[in-house]
């Protein structure tokens, strides 16, 4: 299979200007840090940046309540401090879910961008 991918890219890359052939390289495959670096580049980085500082404080709100948990004696305080940590854990959560899922997105764009300069280079063949 992957040489069969690897005669399709070589065809692909003949057919294309140098201009394209260098576009095409960069939508290449990305490991998991590049996908990660990805996150903070375009227009919507600053919620990205937004996105992280709130996992922070988040995640030390739930080390704050995890700590009064294990301080209080009192059966009510121990109920409110555990559902506070697992309220701050379901937003770390959701907030890494998130991040995961613009990540994922920018992985389909990437590929869709690569059929349609596939698609592009096939047509001008013909």
């Amino acid at each position: 299979m992957k040489t069969n991918m690897e005669d399709i890219d070589k065809l692909i890359k003949d057919t294309l200007t140098q201009e394209e052939a260098k576009f095409y390289d960069e939508l290449d495959e990305q490991n998991v840090f590049e996908m990660l670096g990805g996150l903070f580049q375009g227009k919507n980085r600053w919620i990205m940046y937004l996105m992280n500082f709130m996992t922070l404080v988040f995640f030390g709100l739930f080390i704050y309540c995890t700590i009064q948990f294990f301080d209080t004696a009192n059966t009510n305080e121990l109920i409110k401090w555990s559902v506070g940590g697992i309220i701050c854990l379901l937003a770390v959560s959701m907030l890494k879910m998130f991040a995961w899922l613009q990540m994922d997105k920018n992985a389909i764009i990437r590929e869709i961008k690569r059929l349609e300069l596939q698609v592009s280079s096939l047509a001008s063949k013909n």
